[in-house]
């Protein structure tokens, strides 16, 4: 292209500028060749004439399209230059804040100055594996390329960090450690990984100082060497040490400090471990106080020294060799703060003895105080014959203290980094090693001194390197692509390198000058003059004569001479070193002991050689000096940098203020020309820097092609001919085998062609749409002129016709008002008469109201009057009548009296009144059966009895006075006997009295308790009105903070899968432990695991197991109250359709029953004993039979009662119930629910009538044997031998006895009424109080129904859970309850099985001894009761030398495929039926041996087949089914609800094995993890491939972004590259691990959570490569990335897997796609992408549009307002604070109790399995 076409109107260019280096500029107007000035326009529309000239001014550089700007790239730029980089990085580093960016071979790092998240393990797992190419430019991406090149091409690796001090080299250079301790980590116990961590913290204390340029400034050069092993595991590491800056022990410049070491001493000073070291504060120190500024703002110096001697003792340093370091640091700052004295000559100096600071440096050092304060003021003089003692000036004297201080720490210095190289050494092999090289950057200050000089030494020869290196490899590059290439001219800087180390070069001179007794600086400047002021790096400054000049490759730099000499001889006098030998303290005498005599051993890899040779004490004169040892250093170190291969990171400061994310171009300028990025941009930009693959090419410029050269299916050649049809210069461009190369420009050129393009499309399309639009228009204008005339017109219609129609309204109006005024005036005169003709009417009617009343009330006045006189009259005639009649009756009383005296003498009605008497109790026994009303009517019958007895004894008085002596004796028993009954009548009535005062208090408490009740009832409703009251505000605040709720249920669920995980991950560390363990001990057997085991009694179990309705145990089946009781607490819904309730109901008619058998059986036993006493005296038989008889009624009746009470009950509750339902719930399924609790109390009802008529039955039976007895009675009195001829004492007697038997059964009675009126009255007021209840209860169901009605569907679920919640939690308390109780009782069986168990085993071990003599013993059975043959009952059994082969068969040597035609699970129900069999025969130890193996034996076999997916989903499997069979089997109710009948027949009897169930699942997540390990292991490789780049959608592969240009060295060019594969590939590895675990039985819910999980891997592998790959972050690769998670989700959908959450994992990837292509410009925009990005943090949404990279110009760029305001705006987050996605988080896995349907007995087992031995039981 001409300049003409590059420099014509719009173009953009870069021009200088003095304060930002380069500024943006557009042209506007064409440029001519040849003109000498460029019309411009700056950023903020400043007009600029440019001037232009051949020489002086050349063009400005061009700009880069905006589609290039911000690449990862530099070399990908089109125009390299330094503007364009400088551009870029800075776009890179303030818009995205992306600090790492790739220049070639070169990773540019800038220092942020501010902690990021970007260094986390799962960035560290999300780079590895991952060519250099493919991600965003990372440290770890450098780190890992090193690692990759190492295991794959077999050889050593270097990564060199340089910059100044500063930019971050220390921390890039920890950063890469920190990768290959991680990736790399050792398999042993050593953990050197570890202790290379543990090295930094050590360096940085004794290396690191604080500078004007960075806090933490590494002062000396290191290279690690981290060893690995054939398996590339870290085996050990080595440190190589550079030049340390001594001179900082002594002197620091202002706002400097010295090594943190002395800061962090002075810190801690005040403890007791550091007492012994007499420090004080740093301030008091001359050697930490010369910089004025001890502090480091944020820098805890104390907490800094904890940290170092943590790495001190991690490393294996002793607490003793930590206290000696101490102390030798601590001697260094006491020997900077003694005092030297003048004397008064001036040529000599003393110290005072006095100085504490001498002392304290003796006594920490051990050396003697006397010669220590002599030599530091002498020097010995050695001379060929005489040896001289001089005295030293105080200059001198300060010189060599100065110089011996810096001698220690160098010494000290030496001495750590050597142990510390012991400490990481390893006496393995080593297979291959990385090195990491932290060196110092080019440096220039005001005054450079030997230091500066030989750090810009070291960059000289670092620079040297990277130059080839970068030649070497383009060079490569284009033999590879087979390209003709020409030799590329770079800058060497050999000449520089010559002037400082070649024959008679700098270092020589100056060697040579430090020979000379006299050697100055100045001499040695003159001599630099002299020699090399014709050399062209060389140059002497105007106006000094002790500085020169070296043109380095960077930048020129001034050096002072002064000092140089000094610092090279590095001059310590050999009498101070010589006290120091013979310190009392071992470590500090070893420091300065000679090491020469020790030859290093030999190696096989590098000799690496230390940094610092010793120097030789015995020769002084050939003492190596500093600047050759320093070379000598330095050309082993680019010995070992050649025979590896390096990786460049350079570290750029961005300014010097220290603030995060600020750009100070001018800084940034000047690194990138020392550090030698600018020259790699100028080597590429010799040659061909832009490279596209064939298809991108094609694909990016396919729109420059005609419709007929695009048929053509060769791509090669169609780019071919394009570029030959743009380009008309073929060198700007070459065809390699795979690649297009272009020269710099041509892909600006290109993309200016293609812009051009597109934009002529544009304008045809927009020519074509104008026109439509306009012929749209002008059709909608004549549409809107029609329209607007017919409204027009209509319009005025309908004016008219509103005229016309007012007019006749008009008239209507006119009309109406005139009648209705007309009516007014005619209805008030109306209204005027009839209220006249109303009051004259009742005038006339009250005043014949009035005479009428006055009538009336003369009339009642006559009527009363009369009265009174007519009852006056009526009184005197009664009073008269009734005297009369009272004299009259006295008289007749009289006579009857004297008549009743003379009868009372009589004997006959004696007899009378006995007989009367005897029928008299008969009927008061009668009576008292009946009801307390009738006790009155008693009484009185009893009273006129006593009257008639007094009256009948007088009669028998008189008598006896008249027959004489005869029957005196008879009247007188009679008499007495007639006596006791009086006093046993009085008694009874006393009694009858107690009972009545009993009756009345008892009815009086109740009465009280009733009212109490009624107060308590009171006070519960107005608790309940206040329960009710707070219920509705709880629910007001319920539904304003449902948010709150959510979270805090979120919170709760968070908290709970934590625990989860907590555990699961104790249980994977275990696992780790084990596979430890096993890999130490592979040859021993594993050890069994013994738990206890407890047994329970098998009657318990058995009991246990009878029942089929496992919700109601038997204690539960309780009375009427029991089941009111249920119903109360169950509802009237549920318990409608609860068979408990009927249970329970039932249970009733079941004790009536009972009770008849009971009755039945002592009828029988009555009638035997009639039978057997029949041959008995009357007297007896009659007594017995009569108790007999009383108690039947007796038990009769209260059935009878008992029945009619439980009838009036049910029919209470019934009736309550259906006026509840009726009233309260009209809906239909309330109704329905109660029929069927109606129906289902008829049949209770019905049943209950059948049981009545059994006990009627048995009733008559009871009579129809009395009258037998009767009958029998008469017999039996003919029968009786004796016959008394007089009668009448005979019927005495028997009266007598009649009456006391008569009087028993009275007692008798009256006792069981009041138990049974007692009862009655508790059952009757427990049943009223439960009904109460029960209405209570209704009336809040009521309430609550009425509630949810009024509620939101939403609300309503929430209430509804909130209620279930609370429900279930009073269950769980009563269950715990009943789980305490239940262990309560274990203890106690516990205690009787030890007992028993003793006894058993010893019956066991005297059977063994018999069964010893037997070849092979049948199976003993310990059976109590003999068995007849039965069906086979689900148990295997074998023998105990056929257990090992059992499990060799079942589990070491199965195959999945083997059982695949079977019942799933097979192996884990033929081994529970084994385990059947042991619990079957009381085998404590069989059951042991059983399980422990099978444990034992699964662990081997997954650890034998730990990669093997069907393995272990064949093992998981059936080890979760061999729980479920323990659980299901178990006897345990909750685990028994499904189980049929045959089922619980098969459950275990003697032995609770809980804690194996435990191990078991213990067992089941340890495999679930390792199958979830095999499955991301196989799966993730296939990821990044099938998510991000593979095409689903064809019509999007046209659109892609500039191809990333790969180095030769990322890709592995044997195997063809990395393996592609596409989305239908990994959703048929998801279909087969789905059929595989589908095909084992594997339980649904375990197979959704292992979905769910490997979702969770796909979603967090793919999110992490979005977020650090920028050239997927598009609007087409969001379409593709959308359609892709879109059929994830069909394919959960197919397999019906939807339920198992696997989608919701997919939420975040579906975000980030949506979010690449929403529209993000405006405000609104902001708020849509916030709400929209819910599980997206903030960080990673702004991660995603600093990546967003348009695919064209048409498309724009995030702009950073857009993305601050996303930052900044105001969110409900909790974000983490990691950018990426944990892909090795594990969700917390739950396995579900799942019972099976198959029944033990109809099991088979294949022939095939080789289980003959095994025996069906």
């Amino acid at each position: 292209m001409s300049v003409n076409e590059l420099y014509a109107k719009y173009t953009r260019v870069w021009i200088p500028d003095p304060d930002d280096v380069w500024r943006a500029a557009e042209i506007v107007r064409d440029y001519k060749e040849g003109e000498a000035v460029l019309h411009l326009t700056l950023e903020d529309d400043t007009p600029l004439e440019y001037p232009v000239g051949p020489k002086s001014n050349p063009l400005p550089f061009l700009r880069n399209p905006d589609i290039l700007v911000g690449e990862n790239d530099l070399t990908a730029l089109s125009y390299l230059h330094e503007p364009a980089v400088l551009h870029n990085l800075k776009v890179r580093f303030l818009e995205p804040n992306h600090i790492y960016t790739y220049c070639g071979i070169v990773l540019v790092a800038i220092n942020p100055y501010e902690q990021l998240h970007i260094y986390g393990e799962e960035v560290i797992r999300a780079y590895s594996g991952q060519n250099m190419g493919d991600m965003d430019p990372h440290i770890f991406a450098v780190a890992e390329e090193a690692y990759k090149q190492m295991a794959r091409d077999e050889k050593n690796q270097s990564i060199i960090v340089s910059g100044e001090s500063g930019a971050g080299k220390t921390v890039s250079a920890k950063y890469a450690m920190r990768f290959f301790a991680t990736v790399g980590g050792s398999t042993s116990d050593t953990n050197v990984e570890e202790k290379v961590l543990a090295s930094s913290p050590i360096m940085e204390a004794i290396g690191n100082a604080k500078t004007t340029r960075n806090d933490n400034s590494s002062r000396f050069g290191k290279y690690i060497e981290i060893g690995f092993n054939q398996q590339y595991r870290i085996i050990g590491a080595n440190m190589r040490t550079y030049l340390l800056e001594k001179s900082r022990v002594v002197f620091q410049a202002e706002d400097e400090r010295n090594y943190h070491i002395f800061y962090q001493l002075c810190a801690s000073a005040s403890l007791p471990e550091y007492k012994d070291l007499c420090l004080t504060s740093a301030e008091d120190f001359t050697f930490t106080s010369m910089g004025e500024n001890i502090f480091i703002e944020g820098v805890n110096d104390a907490a800094d020294l904890e940290k170092t001697r943590e790495a001190f003792t991690l490393l294996g340093i002793k607490e003793g060799n930590q206290s000696s370091i101490f102390k030798v640091i601590a001697s260094i700052l006491h020997l900077g703060n003694i005092e030297i004295c003048s004397q008064r000559d001036g040529e000599s100096c003393h110290v005072s003895r006095n100085d504490l600071h001498l002392k304290h440096f003796c006594t920490l050092l051990g050396v003697e105080l006397k010669q220590m304060e002599h030599w530091l003021c002498h020097r010995k003089l050695v001379t060929a014959t005489e040896t001289y003692v001089k005295n030293m000036s105080t200059k001198q004297a300060e010189n060599a203290r100065d110089a011996l201080a810096k001698h220690i720490y160098a010494r000290m210095f030496d001495w750590i980094v050597e142990h510390i190289n012991k400490a990481l050494h390893t006496s393995s092999k080593q297979h291959s090693f990385i090195g990491v090289l932290d060196i110092y950057g080019f440096e220039t200050f005001e005054v450079n001194s030997f230091e500066q000089f030989c750090i810009n030494y070291a960059n000289e020869k670092l620079q040297q390197q990277f130059n080839s290196h970068v030649f070497k490899l383009e060079q490569e590059e284009y033999m590879k692509e087979q390209i003709p290439w020409t030799l590329i001219d770079f800058y060497d800087n050999q000449p520089c390198i010559d002037l400082i180390e070649a024959r008679l070069g700098i270092l020589d001179l100056l060697d040579e000058e430090c020979k000379v007794p006299k050697g100055t600086d100045e001499n040695w400047a003159q001599k630099l003059y002299k020699q090399h002021s014709a050399s062209a790096h060389f140059q002497k400054p105007r106006m000094s004569n002790v500085s020169f000049i070296i043109v380095h490759f960077a930048d020129k730099v001034e050096y002072q001479s002064e000092g140089f000499l000094e610092k090279n001889r590095d001059t310590v006098y050999g009498e101070q070193i010589n006290i120091l030998k013979a310190s009392e303290f071992q470590l500090v005498a070893d420091l300065f002991h000679d090491k020469d005599d020790v030859a290093p051993p030999k190696s096989s890899r590098v000799n690496v050689r230390p940094a610092k040779s010793t120097p030789k004490a015995p020769n002084k004169e050939h003492k190596k000096t500093v600047g050759h040892q320093f070379r000598s250093s330095l050309h082993l170190l680019m010995e070992t940098l050649n025979a590896t291969t390096p990786h460049y990171v350079r570290c750029i400061k961005p300014n010097d203020l220290k603030e995060p994310f600020m750009f100070d171009s001018r800084r940034a300028v000047q690194q990138l020309r020392a550090c030698g990025v600018l020259e790699t941009i100028r080597i590429s930009a010799a040659g061909y820097p832009s490279r596209w693959t064939y298809p991108d090419f094609f694909n990016r410029y396919r729109v420059l092609l005609k419709k007929s050269e695009m048929a053509s299916a060769d791509k090669k050649l169609v780019c071919r001919n394009l570029l030959e049809t743009l380009i008309k210069d073929h060198d700007m461009f070459q065809f390699g085998k795979t690649k297009i190369f272009f020269r710099a420009g041509q892909v600006a050129y290109l993309e200016k062609l293609r812009a051009d393009r597109f934009r002529s499309a544009c304008i045809k399309i927009q020519k074509t749409v104008r026109g439509w639009l306009q012929r749209v228009r002008y059709r909608k204008v004549r549409k809107m002129a029609v329209s607007l005339q017919r409204y027009g017109r209509g319009y005025l219609a309908r004016r008219h016709a509103d005229l016309l129609r007012q007019t006749r309204a008009a008239l209507l109006c006119q009309k109406q008002y005139r009648m209705v005024r007309d009516r007014r005036a005619y209805l008030r005169v109306r209204r005027a008469v009839v209220t006249i003709q109303a009051f004259t009417r009742g005038m006339f009617t009250r005043r014949i109201f009035q005479e009428f009343m006055l009538h009336h009330k003369a009339m009642l006045i006559q009527k009363v009057v009369r009265g009174w006189l007519q009852r006056r009259r009526f009184r005197r005639a009664r009073d008269a009548a009734i005297t009369i009649q009272c004299l009259f009756r006295r008289v007749r009383a009289r006579r009857r009296l004297q008549q009743l005296k003379v009868e009372a003498r009589s004997a006959e009605r004696l007899k009378s009144l006995n007989s009367g008497m005897e029928n008299k109790i008969v009927q008061l026994q009668r009576k008292m059966d009946d009801q307390s009303k009738e006790l009155r009517t008693q009484n009185e019958q009893l009273l006129q009895v006593n009257n008639k007895l007094q009256k009948q004894l007088e009669q028998v008085k008189t008598q006896q006075g008249e027959a004489g002596g005869a029957g005196g004796a008879q009247v007188s028993s009679l008499q007495e006997e007639l006596d006791r009954l009086k006093e046993e009548l009085q008694e009874a009535s006393a009694q009858r009295k107690r009972m009545e005062e009993e009756h009345g208090n008892e009815k009086t408490g109740l009465q009280l308790r009733v009212e109490e009740l009624e107060k308590e009832n009171a006070l519960l409703k107005s608790e309940k009105e206040e329960m009710n009251h707070r219920i509705l505000q709880q629910t007001k605040s319920f539904e304003e903070d449902s948010s709150s709720v959510s979270l805090m249920e979120t919170s709760l669920q968070a908290e709970l899968n934590a625990e989860r995980q907590r555990y699961q991950n104790l249980l994977k560390q275990m696992t780790t432990v084990e596979q430890r363990y096993d890999n130490l001990k592979e040859e021993l057997s594993m050890s069994k695991f013994q738990p206890g085991h407890r047994r329970n009694p098998s009657n318990q179990s058995s009991l246990e197991s009878d029942s089929n309705y496992t919700s109601i145990s038997t204690s539960e089946l309780g009375d009427t109250e029991d089941s009111i009781q249920l119903v109360e607490e169950m509802g009237v819904e549920k318990a409608a359709m609860d068979i408990g309730l009927f249970m329970k109901l039932q249970k009733r008619v079941r004790e009536l029953e009972q009770e008849r058998r009971r009755l039945q059986i002592n009828l029988d036993k009555m009638e035997e004993l009639a039978r057997s006493r029949g041959s008995e005296s009357r007297s007896s038989t009659s007594e017995q039979e009569t108790a007999d008889l009383a108690y039947n009624n007796l038990k009769r009746q209260e059935l009878e009662s008992e029945n009619k009470k439980l009838k009036k009950d049910l029919n209470e509750l019934r009736r309550s119930i259906s006026e509840r339902a009726s009233e309260n719930d009209p809906s239909n399924e309330l109704q329905d629910s109660y029929n069927l609790l109606l129906s289902q109390l008829r049949s209770a009802n019905e049943e209950l009538e059948g049981r009545k008529e059994e006990v009627l039955i048995l009733r008559t039976q009871i009579v129809s044997a009395a009258h037998i007895r009767e009958n029998n009675q008469p017999r039996q009195s003919s029968e009786a031998p004796e016959v008394s001829e007089d009668k009448e004492p005979v019927d005495s007697e028997e009266a007598l006895k009649a009456y006391h038997g008569l009087c028993e059964s009275k007692k008798l009675l009256e006792a069981q009424l009041q138990t049974q009126s007692r009862q009655h009255g508790d059952e009757l007021e427990a049943l009223h109080t439960q009904i109460e209840l029960l209405r209570d209860d209704i009336e809040k169901k009521q309430e609550i129904l009425s509630y949810t009605a009024s509620l939101s569907p939403e609300a309503r679920v929430e209430y509804s859970v909130q209620q279930e919640i609370t429900r279930l939690t009073n269950d769980n308390l009563d269950l715990k309850e009943l789980v305490e109780k239940l262990e309560k009782n274990e203890r106690k069986l516990k205690k009787q099985l030890r007992i028993y168990m003793k006894k058993v085993q010893e019956l066991e071990a005297s059977q063994a001894e018999a069964q010893t003599n037997r070849s092979r013993p049948p199976l003993s059975r310990q059976v109590t009761v003999q068995r007849k043959e039965k069906d086979f009952e689900g148990m295997l059994e074998y023998y105990k030398e056929d257990e090992a082969l059992l499990f060799k068969t079942l589990i070491t040597d199965i195959r999945p495929n083997t059982v695949s035609a079977t019942v799933p699970c097979l192996p884990a129900y033929i081994l529970f039926m084994c385990i059947r069999h042991a619990d079957y025969v009381n085998d404590d130890q069989k059951v042991e041996s059983l399980l422990t193996s099978t444990i034992n034996a699964i662990k081997k076999v997954l650890k034998k087949n730990n990669e093997d997916f069907e393995m272990t989903s064949f093992w998981l499997a059936n080890t979760s089914r061999l729980l479920h069979c323990l659980k299901q089997y178990s006897g345990d109710e909750a685990f028994m609800t499904q189980n049929t009948g045959k089922q619980n027949e098969h459950c275990l009897k003697n032995f609770d094995l809980a804690e194996y169930r435990q191990v078991l699942s213990d067992l089941s997540i340890q495999i679930y993890q390792q199958l979830i390990k095999v499955a991301e292991g196989i799966i993730q490789p296939m990821i990044v491939s099938a998510m991000l780049e593979s095409e689903s959608i064809p019509s999007l592969a046209g659109v892609k972004t500039m191809g990333y240009r790969n180095r030769s060295s990322s890709m592995d060019v044997d195997s063809g590259g990395p393996a592609t594969y596409t989305l239908k590939a990994l959703i048929r590895q998801l279909g087969q691990f789905h059929g595989t675990m589908r095909d084992h039985g594997l339980d649904p819910e375990i197979v959704g959570q292992v979905v769910r999980q490997l979702f969770h891997c796909v979603n967090a592998v793919t999110l992490n490569n979005l977020l650090l790959r920028k050239d997927v972050c598009s609007w087409s690769n969001g379409m593709q990335l959308r359609y892709n998670t879109s059929q994830m989700e069909e394919w959960l959908r197919a397999n019906n897997l939807s339920h198992s959450k696997a989608a919701e994992t997919l939420e975040p990837i579906i975000q980030a796609a949506q979010l690449l292509q929403v529209k993000k410009k405006t405000t609104q925009d902001a708020e849509a992408i916030c709400s929209l990005c819910s599980a997206l943090s903030t960080q990673q949404i702004v991660k995603i549009l600093n990546l967003y990279t348009p695919l064209n110009e048409f498309e724009e760029r995030v702009s950073v307002s857009f993305i601050r305001s996303i930052q900044t705006r105001p969110q409900q987050r909790h974000d983490p604070p990691q950018l990426l996605m944990d892909t090795k988080h594990m969700f917390p896995v739950l396995f579900p109790y799942t019972p099976s349907a198959l029944s033990l007995e109809t099991l088979h087992i294949p022939a095939s399995l080789g289980l003959d031995f095994l025996i069906r039981v």
